[in-house]
């Protein structure tokens, strides 16, 4: 069994490669489902343990397999178990706005990991922002992983689904417009991300070597993608704000690292590669903009 989980990278078939995340995932979840039953804590304590101790468990994974991209599907597969818990553990029956959000929660945790499974090439394939921070950690390149690329965002996702806790624990209010605007702002920011995410992978298709995407929603914005993302948090902290109006100073804290790290964090990251693979793309960044789109285009060539 060791030398078959021990196999280069490179000859295991991505079926397998998706079953192996599949079996630790499935160990790691029965792992926190151990310290949710164990622990004596208040529900978003007990959560909060329990989503750790996983990450644990798939870093671990992450560190035998060579590969942190492991982690990755993680980001959207843990925000319905965290939700689907705290139903289970709320003090009233669920509600019209708890079926509302685990809607659309499911739908964006489908959608995102389907198109994870789908995409990720195998173990043959890490993200190539982990391995530089670990390259730039050196000897601390461990302790990096594990905080960096596993726990922190685990803490990030964490934060964002406070909210949640506030719908299904403490909520007190009855349906009402704010609940509206959450759920338009949610279901048009996965839709903007899937539809982003669509356009990229036709571009990259048929691209030749130098190419930039500034077509469709990318004329507008140059992460779509990720202005998704962020807009889907955002829902989730007005679904909060919806349920629990007393809890505003702390429901938007997930949303607020949301724009944060996709602003001074991962969109650098993002364009600093880009930059040095394609010099021509300082002329994509002067004239479209990072995320919020203009309202009137810059085609390539306009001066204005």
């Amino acid at each position: 069994m060791h030398a078959i989980w021990q196999r280069p990278r490179s000859d295991i078939p991505k079926s397998e490669a998706l079953v192996r995340v599949t079996v630790v995932y499935v160990i790691a979840l029965f792992v926190a489902g151990l310290v949710l039953i164990l622990s004596t804590a208040e529900p978003l304590w007990r959560a909060l343990w329990a989503d750790l101790a996983a990450t644990v468990v798939v870093f671990g994974a992450s560190r035998w397999h060579r590969n942190s991209s492991f982690y990755d599907a993680f980001w959207s597969v843990i925000p319905p178990v965290l939700m689907l818990w705290w139903m289970v553990v709320g003090s009233s029956a669920s509600t019209l706005r708890e079926m509302l959000v685990l809607a659309l929660l499911l739908f964006w945790a489908t959608r995102l990991t389907c198109h994870w499974a789908y995409y990720w090439p195998g173990l043959h394939h890490e993200d190539w922002r982990y391995g530089m921070l670990r390259e730039q950690a050196g000897r601390n390149a461990v302790a990096v992983d594990l905080m960096g690329v596993h726990v922190f965002p685990t803490i990030q996702v964490f934060l964002g689904m406070l909210p949640v806790y506030a719908v299904t624990v403490l909520g007190d209010q009855p349906l009402n417009v704010i609940d509206g605007l959450a759920a338009l702002v949610m279901f048009a920011a996965i839709t903007l991300q899937m539809t982003a995410d669509v356009q990229l992978h036709a571009f990259a298709a048929q691209a030749k070597p130098g190419d930039t995407l500034e077509t469709g929603l990318w004329s507008r914005s140059r992460h779509p993608n990720y202005l998704g993302e962020i807009g889907m948090w955002v829902g989730l902290a007005l679904f909060g704000l919806a349920a629990y109006p007393q809890g505003a100073w702390w429901v938007g804290l997930g949303a607020l690292a949301m724009i944060l790290m996709f602003r001074y964090a991962s969109i650098p990251m993002m364009e600093k590669r880009s930059l040095a693979r394609r010099p021509e793309y300082a002329d994509t960044m002067a004239r479209i903009p990072m995320l919020l789109p203009r309202l009137r285009n810059h085609p390539k060539g306009s001066s204005d």
